[in-house]
């Protein structure tokens, strides 16, 4: 009975030193959490900076939505971070029907309005996963100079999108590309997609514990046509200015490590950081990713 006892609080304080290691690991905080202390070596010179509070926008692949980072926010929010989820066009709460979305401009209009009406002095760091890696980088073109580091998790990085055939090699889910003219999207505010919904969940059975697949199946609603999503294309070169982290997922079986690392080898990214997880790291590894996340957010520049 005495050793129950003795094994349980211990048991609780180090549950909580790990949370605690995770998010906090890659900066070192002020008291008030309001800002946060970074150390700078400029030469010979090493000098303490105080930098604004990073602001973290999370954006959701294809069929999903806000619901996603879920564990990820409550990590972040928990140790001061301010944290915005979205949902695109016909995603989670979005009430509009997927199928009527005609456009990948369309589609990502409710980021592009954020970054809009975000003040001319914040930078976010803005965070896509999966196909939510294509907004990003629809973003950095429009608002370099509001984003501070842009954060691809297993995410579509394409300088310019769908360009060429060798880009939706790279870029697409080979069981997607393979059912893109088969794709029928399901109108329906509830309705899931026919052709992928079993295909989806199957192939991405190692998220995590079975009841996160559970949660998808139950939450994951049809995203709209394939061929409006393929429809990305970026004119320009102002992604480049922004600083890009690449968060690549070893046991990925949606987007290959295989394509993931074609993606980095075109359009090479600041830093890149390899997670032990499949294709869901939200799920699966929430304290290491978010993190990563808090690494990354070192490399926004403060003065």
């Amino acid at each position: 009975m005495s050793q129950r006892v003795f094994t349980f609080p211990f048991l609780f304080f180090l549950v909580l030193f790990v949370i605690s290691f995770s998010v906090w690991y890659g900066s070192e905080w002020s008291d008030d959490h309001v800002d946060y202390l970074r150390v700078i070596s400029e030469g010979r010179i090493t000098k303490r900076v105080r930098c604004p509070m990073p602001h973290f926008v999370l954006v959701h692949g294809y069929g999903g939505g806000a619901w996603q980072w879920y564990k990820i926010r409550a990590l972040l929010e928990t140790y001061g971070y301010k944290v915005t989820c979205l949902d695109l066009k016909s995603a989670g709460i979005d009430r509009s029907d997927a199928c009527e979305v005609r456009s990948f401009e369309e589609y990502n209009k409710p980021l592009i309005n954020f970054m809009a009406n975000l003040s001319d002095h914040e930078k976010v760091i803005l965070v896509g996963h999966s196909a939510g890696g294509l907004s990003v980088t629809d973003a950095s073109r429009k608002f370099g100079k509001k984003i501070g580091v842009a954060v691809y998790v297993a995410g579509t990085m394409l300088e310019h999108g769908f360009m060429t055939d060798q880009d939706k090699k790279d870029g697409i889910p080979y069981y997607a590309l393979s059912n893109l003219n088969n794709y029928k999207c399901v109108s329906g505010l509830d309705q899931p997609s026919t052709t992928l919904k079993h295909s989806r969940y199957q192939i991405n059975a190692n998220i995590g514990p079975q009841e996160e697949e559970v949660l998808g199946l139950m939450l994951h609603r049809s995203g709209p046509p394939l061929k409006a999503i393929v429809g990305a294309q970026f004119e320009g070169d102002g992604a480049d200015d922004v600083p890009r982290v690449y968060i690549m997922t070893r046991y990925d079986h949606v987007l290959r490590p295989a394509q993931q690392a074609a993606m980095i080898r075109k359009w090479a990214p600041l830093k890149t950081y390899v997670v032990e997880s499949g294709h869901a790291p939200l799920f699966s590894d929430p304290f290491v990713l978010s993190g990563l996340l808090v690494k990354a957010a070192n490399f926004i520049e403060c003065n």
